[in-house]
């Protein structure tokens, strides 16, 4: 829960605690749902392609 406060942007996923949900910018699909893979794709690499 420390690194989702220090990190620039804290990203939980969805089968995550509550209190690290609660502590997230953004909540993410489940790891069964290879929801970081999503995040970063529509967050960080979309945004290089665009740049």
């Amino acid at each position: 829960m420390e690194m989702l406060q220090r990190c620039g942007i804290g990203v939980a996923m969805e089968n995550a605690i509550d209190d690290v949900k609660r502590l997230a910018d953004e909540v993410c699909a489940d790891n069964d749902a290879d929801g970081v893979a999503g995040w970063l794709e529509q967050h960080i690499l979309n945004a290089a392609k665009e740049a």
